[in-house]
């Protein structure tokens, strides 16, 4: 039975055909930046793809609390979604057009949505409440709810097979690094913190997001410089992050320019320095540490990002071993010998993770 996975990133637009024993049977990427997809080329990739295709599994950004699995969709599921918007304006309607789109195209075929906070459902309260006033939690479910769960759980599902541990005995930080970017903290195979919270801003800093910032900051321009919402919103998802201080979001760029261009190089000290940072308070939720596992487009390509991630660490046991480092594509160890924390790639399967998690309602 052959699946179609449909997975709207941050910067693109990917389907994978997986069929019988998780064999994947085609694999596209278009590009999509920003929130429209390109239907002429979506349709020729479904107009070769659309035999022999039983479901379609879509991932959602935002699940909110009302969406804590995979669903099969309808109307009112598509409806519940685009009411979340608001809270993933980057992702969510990119989302909502390739669903629709494929829909359109393949409408007698069963479609499942796989939602990225689902993952982060067992993170305790002491991690998700935010020290709000009760009212505004009560009224409006303000909470931290986490994202890349999908790529998370494909990490807690791998890393025990590559490091061949059991899952119960592994702590893992996860490090999915991509347009966006954010950590997980996984102990037996369970979602304990993260940092990504009521929206993908909080953090890591990323391509265009800034990540987390002092709200009293956000208030001042507000008030004293008249920035509005609208505005504030934009600049915050779109003009931010590593676009904010080199003038691109794309790390090949930046690491390539670092060595006589000082916004470069800010860009990647003020990236790694909060990096660095999250993954130790990653190990501290976890109580210490185990595993980090380095995934997604920069976290899978860019051994110079790991190297200088991994620099600093060494209090936690961690330490790289530069040739494997270099050398290292796709689901490798690049730790030292004796390192007492194991460092390992993982080439992101969102689409495996998505098709295990709508197999069930397919029975």
């Amino acid at each position: 039975m052959a699946i179609l996975t449909v997975n709207a990133g941050s910067s693109s637009l990917k389907l994978s055909v997986i069929g019988d024993h998780d064999r994947l049977e085609a694999e596209h990427e278009l590009d999509a930046p920003g929130a429209e997809i390109d239907r002429s080329e979506l349709d020729a990739i479904l107009g070769e793809e659309q035999d022999g295709i039983a479901a379609v599994v879509h991932r959602i950004v935002h699940g909110g609390e009302q969406f804590t699995s995979a669903v099969r969709i309808d109307d009112a599921v598509t409806e519940a979604i685009e009411q979340l918007t608001d809270l993933a304006p980057l992702q969510q309607p990119k989302s909502l057009a390739a669903l629709r789109a494929v829909s359109e195209r393949l409408p007698d075929t069963p479609g499942i949505a796989c939602f990225d906070t689902a993952f982060h459902q067992t993170l305790s309260p002491a991690a998700f409440t935010y020290a709000l006033p009760a009212r505004w939690r009560r009224r409006w479910s303000v909470r931290r709810f986490g994202f890349h769960g999908l790529s998370h759980g494909w990490v807690a599902r791998r890393v025990p097979e590559l490091c061949a541990v059991k899952p119960a005995a592994v702590r893992i930080v996860s490090c999915h690094l991509g347009a966006g970017a954010s950590l997980c903290a996984i102990a037996g195979g369970r979602s304990v913190d993260t940092t990504m919270g009521f929206t993908p801003l909080e953090g890591l800093v990323m391509a265009t997001r800034s990540g987390t910032v002092d709200p009293g900051l956000l208030l001042w321009l507000i008030e004293h410089e008249e920035v509005d919402a609208g505005e504030l919103g934009d600049a915050l998802e779109h003009r931010s992050g590593l676009a904010g201080i080199a003038g691109t979001g794309d790390m090949r760029e930046i690491l390539e320019r670092a060595s006589d261009d000082e916004d470069a190089q800010l860009a990647i000290d003020v990236y790694i320095h909060r990096l660095r940072a999250q993954i130790a308070a990653m190990a501290a939720a976890l109580g210490g540490l185990d595993v980090i596992a380095f995934t997604g487009g920069v976290g899978e390509r860019s051994a110079e990002v790991r190297e200088r991630t991994a620099a600093d660490l060494g209090f936690l046991g961690v330490c790289l071993d530069s040739d494997r480092n270099r050398a290292a594509s796709t689901d490798a160890e690049i730790g030292a010998d004796g390192a007492t924390v194991r460092t390992v790639v993982v080439h992101a399967r969102e689409d495996l993770e998505m098709v295990r998690l709508a197999r069930p309602l397919l029975a």
